[in-house]
This record gives C-alpha cells, sequence and structure tokens, in this order.
C-alpha cells in the first residue's frame, strides 16, 4: 500500500475513534459527573476545602454607606402639611467581618461561629465629615417612649408629656451624623435611666453595634448535601423565631447571604436570613450579568418579599395587629426593635405603594439605585457582587395624650437608608478564573475530542481528493507520453520529396507524384 494511502486511512480511522470516543464519553456524562463531584466536595465548609478560609475571613472590601433624610421644614409638617427632605451621604464605612469562634459540631456536619462586624470611616470615598455634618430628623426616642405608653392610663401619659415638655422635648432634633450613627446621650433617655436603669440613656441607629455580633449561627457544612452547603441550622439557639404570629413567618430559612451552593439554575428561589430585618426573605433570578469577566446570576427580592398580607398570604404572620396592618413595600419590626416603631423598606420606598414616597416630597425610587440584589456565579455559587439595600422609617402616628402629636396621621417618616455592598477582589476573582476554566475544559472535553475527531476526518477526505486527483494526472502523462513517442520516431526518419514527370518517358501519363525516399540518420 502506498504511503499516501496509509495516511489517508490513517487519519480517517483515528478521526472516527475520536469522534466515537467523545460521544460515549459525552452521553456517559464522564467528565461532567468528575467536575461535579469535585466542586461539590471542594466547596464546603470544612478544614482544607477550597472555600474554608475566604469563608471565615473574606478578603473582599465591604463597604457600608448611610444616608440620611434631612428634614427642611419640620414646623411645617407638625402644622399639618406635606414634610418635605434632601439626602445628605453618602458616609462610607469600610467593613471588617471576620469569623469568630468557628467551631465543628454534631460530628463535623455543622459548624457554628460569631460575626463580628468592625468599622472604619473612609473619608475618601465619603461626601462629608460626619462629626460636623447636621441632620434634622425625627425625635426616635422620644417617639419610642410616647408609643411605649400609648396604652397607658391618660394621667400617666399627660403626666410624661408634661416632662416632656419640661426637657425641651420636641418631634424633630438636630444631632451630628456620628451622633445619629454610634449614639448620643438624650436628655429624655439620661432621665428616665435614673428612674428605670434598664432604659438605655444613649440612643444612636448604630449604637453599640461597631464590634458586636448579631448572635451564634450554626450552618450546615454541605459535606452531606451540598444543597445545604452554608445553610443556616439554628440562630442565637432557636431553630424557630418567635417575634411573629405564625410558625411560617418565624422560620430561619438559607442561608445568611454570604454562602450559597454549587450549581445555581434561574429557576430556584433563594433563601436568605437577614438578623436585621428579623426574617428570611427570598430572591428570584432577574437577570445574566458579568464582573471582572465572570458569568453572574442576579438574584432579587420580588415585590411579593414586602407585600402586605392582603396581597401575599405568605406575609399575614408578619402583622401582629390585624386592624393596623401596613400596606406593600414596608416591615414593622417594632417587635425586635425594643418596641420602637421602627419600619423598615428599601431606599425611597422602592417596591412599596406609591403612597409611601408621594406622602415626602425629595422621594424618588429608581430600580438601579434602590435595588437589592446577589450576583452570583452559577457554576460554585461564590458571590461576586451583592448590595444589600434598606431604610429605617419612623411610624408618626396621633397618640392621646400628647398633644404635639395631635395633627400626625400614620406617615411613614424616613430617617437613614443604607448600602452594604461589596464585589469581589482581583485576586479572588483571578482564582475563580482559573478554577471555571479547568471547569470548562474538563466539561467539554468529549465536545473537544468531537471537533477533533471531525477535523481528522475532513483532512483525510481532502487528502483522499488530492490522492485520486494526483492519480488521474500520471495516468493522463503516461497516455499522452506513450501517443507521441511512437509515430514521432517513424516520421523523423522519413522525408517527403515530390517528383517531377520525366520528359523522355512518354509511357507515363501520371503527372507529377509523390515519392517516399529514406533519408539517413545523421
Amino acid at each position: 500500500m502506498p504511503r499516501s494511502s496509509c495516511a489517508v486511512y490513517g487519519t480517517a480511522i483515528t478521526g472516527v475513534i475520536l469522534i466515537v470516543t467523545g460521544v460515549a464519553l459525552l452521553v456517559a456524562g464522564v467528565f461532567q459527573n468528575i467536575i461535579n463531584k469535585r466542586l461539590k466536595g471542594e466547596i464546603t465548609l470544612t478544614e482544607g476545602s477550597k472555600v474554608f478560609g475566604t469563608w471565615k475571613n473574606p478578603p473582599p472590601p465591604v463597604f457600608m454607606e448611610f444616608f440620611f433624610y434631612n428634614v427642611t421644614n419640620p414646623k411645617e409638617f407638625m402644622e399639618g402639611k406635606k414634610p418635605r427632605v434632601n439626602t445628605m451621604g453618602p458616609y462610607t464605612y469600610r467593613e471588617y467581618r471576620p469569623k469568630a469562634n468557628v467551631t465543628f459540631v454534631e460530628d463535623g456536619k455543622k459548624v457554628s461561629a460569631l460575626t463580628p462586624k468592625t468599622f472604619v470611616f473612609v473619608p475618601e470615598l465619603s461626601a462629608g465629615d460626619p462629626s460636623k455634618d447636621n441632620v434634622t430628623t425625627v425625635n426616635i426616642p422620644a417617639v419610642a417612649v410616647m408609643n411605649k405608653l400609648k396604652d397607658s392610663g391618660f394621667w400617666v401619659k399627660s403626666g410624661m408629656s408634661m416632662f416632656m415638655g419640661s426637657l425641651g422635648t420636641t418631634m424633630f432634633f438636630t444631632h451630628t451624623v456620628n451622633e445619629l450613627l454610634w449614639g448620643f446621650e438624650d436628655p429624655l433617655l439620661s432621665r428616665l435611666h435614673k428612674i428605670k436603669p434598664e432604659v438605655d440613656e444613649k440612643f444612636g441607629l448604630m449604637l453599640d453595634k461597631n464590634g458586636s455580633t448579631d448572635g451564634e449561627f450554626v450552618y450546615f457544612t454541605g459535606e452531606q448535601n451540598y444543597l445545604e452547603y452554608g445553610r443556616i441550622d439554628t440562630w442565637k439557639g432557636q431553630k424557630l423565631m418567635s417575634f411573629w404570629n405564625t410558625n411560617q413567618s418565624n422560620m430561619i430559612n438559607g442561608t445568611d447571604g454570604s454562602a450559597f451552593h454549587p450549581f445555581l439554575t434561574k429557576e430556584e428561589r433563594l433563601d436568605v436570613f437577614t438578623a436585621d430585618l428579623c426574617r428570611s426573605i427570598h430572591m428570584l433570578f432577574e437577570k445574566e450579568v458579568k464582573v471582572k469577566g465572570i458569568l453572574a446570576y442576579r438574584y432579587t427580592p420580588p415585590r411579593a418579599v414586602l407585600a402586605s398580607g392582603k396581597n401575599n398570604p405568605e406575609n399575614e404572620g408578619f402583622c401582629l395587629d390585624p386592624a393596623n396592618c401596613l400596606d406593600d413595600g414596608v416591615l414593622n419590626v417594632a417587635v425586635c426593635r425594643k418596641g420602637a416603631p421602627v419600619i423598615v423598606s428599601f431606599p425611597h420606598f422602592y417596591l412599596g405603594d406609591k403612597k409611601y414616597a408621594d406622602a415626602i416630597d425629595g422621594l424618588s425610587p429608581v430600580h438601579e439605585h434602590h435595588q437589592t440584589y446577589l450576583d452570583l456565579n452559577p457554576t460554585t455559587g461564590v458571590p461576586v457582587r451583592a448590595a444589600k439595600r434598606a431604610q429605617i422609617n419612623i411610624l408618626l402616628d396621633r397618640v392621646t395624650g400628647f398633644p404635639m402629636t395631635r395633627n400626625l396621621n400614620g406617615t411613614v417618616f424616613p430617617v437613614m437608608f443604607l448600602n452594604e455592598s461589596v464585589v469581589i477582589d482581583d485576586a479572588s476573582a483571578a482564582r475563580l478564573h482559573k478554577l471555571l476554566t479547568i471547569a470548562f475544559i474538563a466539561a467539554n472535553f468529549p465536545f473537544i475530542l468531537v471537533a477533533l475527531g471531525v477535523i481528522l476526518l475532513l483532512i483525510s477526505i481532502l487528502l483522499y481528493i488530492r490522492s485520486c486527483q494526483k492519480k488521474r494526472e500520471v495516468k493522463r502523462f503516461d497516455f499522452v507520453e506513450a501517443y507521441y513517442s511512437g509515430p514521432t520516431t517513424a516520421k523523423s526518419e522519413t522525408a517527403y520529396s515530390p517528383v517531377c514527370a520525366k520528359a523522355d518517358d512518354p509511357g507515363e501519363k501520371n503527372g507529377t507524384y509523390v515519392g517516399l525516399s529514406p533519408v539517413e540518420k545523421s
């Protein structure tokens, strides 16, 4: 067999073998199963796993931005007019949140931990100086005291009203950003502290939060079932809370928002427990995004999360007073805020009933700026970008016995909103890129084999066609050479010459004729 034929057949056979092998591996799912098993084994909260170190001490920087609503017409509002606010901020803090007291329990199936949070001011990312910028806002301590006494007798409320008046207490006060965030000694609370020591004499929206934790969490490691990776088992020793009216509302579902299982789909519902809200929420797929070249699925809370019980029966348990249930987009969390009438919503009442934003001049909800979201890589479940946005409001309503509240009509008044955000750092992104590239190549190895097989088959076909063309050219050349070589030799040895009729030969009557005479070869 000629060498060229061997090359054609060898290439074709190799191509067929590669195609058959690739298809067989693809059907069996061998490489995909290997990758899946490897990732499930590595993405666990166990010593030595790929993610355990970053779970204990997350490298991406977390930033907390605080925005305050400064009330520009408090006097007019108290007279019954529409309040007007302008937004101050951001006041940005770097948030450090390493895990502490990490302990494996139940034979390593679960792990317990605390998450102390420390905040450090970042002036270059802030719009002002929190120690100098003053904000006029709702006097939350005064509102909390009045709300606490709303069911008390007339004389108790009247006495407290006169006491508050003697201290110069009003519905609004002005303090620096630092004081409102981290605390100051309030005159009213200080006096009450002397009477009732359990009353804290200081007030601050983030009072005692710097360096504190949300309590101990116990998480599933995911070693037994990858779908349980990072899922919360208990919070503060409880599997079920007792704040709300129904077991469904009191359930502690999902993760704490820092860890999610691998192989996410666009159809699944992600549950997240938020200690700030004292409840669990869920998030649904919105769209695909890319962060530093990494594919991510964006999950966001739908409108149903903060919908009223009448529009979402799942939320009926969050209304503790059926006669005064709130409408869509807000949640009364007074039950876990020591009785203070705190209402939580998304910034600018995003996804809330239109009446809440319309009641305040200066509010304008915008999807891009006020949406909470998680951008998760679907293969690993790793958060590559996230933003948790929430607004703190105070319910201002009339309380009999307190004249200063006579013109109030149940306004949900915004005080501050925050934006807690994180983006994966470059080093972590590079490692994730490498891992995803390896996983992609391994998972698509059967396709690579099939592609190589097809290429080799095409090459073998081209070689075969070229070989056939060469054979035809050789046969044609041999035929032409054979045709010309024989007759040409005979002709070259013969000369043609005309012969004239002889005059002295009367017997010849044919005239001129052609005679052949041999020519000697030179």
